[in-house]
């Protein structure tokens, strides 16, 4: 009688393995070749391996542990391999979630030194400084704020949601530009694409009563677009002259909002410009520095220029409740 039980428990995995294998194969994410060779390293001799010379009762007992460990790990492939299919296939599907190879950067950074943040307790803060004064803080990792650095930009005056949404829908292609070769961020926000962005109410644009606040991000990398806006922010005039920037800015706008704690993977130091509202920024070091070093948060406003190596610092930005901020974001090396 106690081949009675195996027999049963063999034909029970048979059945639910049979209904995985048609399961995974249909899905596409397991060939049967693999399926094939994953079945063989569980065969010795053409039999499953099982516990030798176990008493009847403890056999009992172990064979119904292994139904109903076998019948969860069955359902729970069963339901979440699709599921997990089509978030992959969404998440790939949206450039402006995360970078496909972001996590791969996070997992595989170097590990820090902590010497860029030893003994930082806050910004260096600054007037306005012209690029001699600069030069010995130019390629520092210390966060540092210009005061008024750029409250003479024509973009002071004249950028803001109305003349964005004109100039990308006026110049053919500019709008998906954002999606093909540039980079977008929806942050928070429910915006897709930026062409989601400039069609949105003028309602919800004003961030008037009873509306959804929003902030969202995109670099700018249509040759037309950035002529005609770079014509409203000339080159800072505190970068040094051996300073290189490349054929692409960032501008973030919106309300209440801001971008989550993270770092960037870019390969020069990050300048940006306050050019409307104001903006509370918190930096914190690498995890590896946390006994060393400290976490803080500082505030800019219209006309400044903040300076801070985001290669280096953990950062998190947020504006401050019912206010609008407009800024514009480059890199310099």
């Amino acid at each position: 009688m106690a081949d009675e039980p195996r027999r049963r428990y063999d034909n029970f995995l048979h059945q639910n393995l049979n209904i995985l294998h048609g399961a995974v194969l249909r899905n596409g994410q397991v060939t049967e070749q693999e399926l094939l060779d994953a079945f063989r390293q569980y065969q010795d001799d053409g039999e499953i391996r099982l516990p030798l010379q176990v008493p009847a009762n403890r056999e009992r007992q172990d064979q119904r542990v292994r139904l109903i460990f076998g019948s969860a790990i069955f359902l729970f492939v069963l339901i979440a391999t699709p599921l997990i299919s089509i978030g992959l296939e969404y998440a790939i599907s949206i450039r402006c979630l995360v970078p496909n190879n972001y996590l791969v950067w996070e997992a595989t950074r170097p590990v820090s030194n902590c010497d860029f943040c030893r003994n930082v307790r806050g910004p260096l803060i600054f007037g306005n400084l012209t690029q001699e004064e600069f030069k010995p803080y130019a390629y520092s990792s210390s966060p540092m704020i210009l005061k008024n650095a750029i409250s003479h930009w024509p973009a002071t005056k004249l950028l803001n949601y109305t003349f964005l949404r004109d100039l990308y829908v006026k110049i053919p292609g500019a709008l998906d530009s954002v999606q093909i070769d540039c980079q977008f961020l929806h942050f928070k926000s429910n915006f897709l694409t930026l062409r989601d962005v400039f069609a949105m109410s003028q309602s919800r644009a004003e961030f008037r009563k009873g509306e959804a606040p929003w902030y969202v991000g995109w670099s700018n990398c249509h040759p037309q677009v950035l002529t005609e806006l770079r014509k409203l922010y000339p080159r800072p005039h505190f970068l040094p002259e051996d300073a290189e920037m490349p054929n692409t800015d960032f501008i973030f706008l919106g309300y209440e909002q801001g971008a989550v704690m993270h770092l960037d993977y870019i390969p020069r130091l990050m300048w940006q410009g306050q050019v409307k509202g104001n903006k509370s920024w918190i930096l914190a070091p690498t995890p590896e520095c946390d006994s060393q070093c400290r976490s803080f948060s500082f505030y800019v406003e219209p006309g400044d220029a903040v300076l801070v190596d985001t290669r280096l610092w953990y950062h998190g930005t947020y504006v401050p409740k019912g206010e609008f901020s407009l800024t514009i974001q480059s890199e310099y090396g």
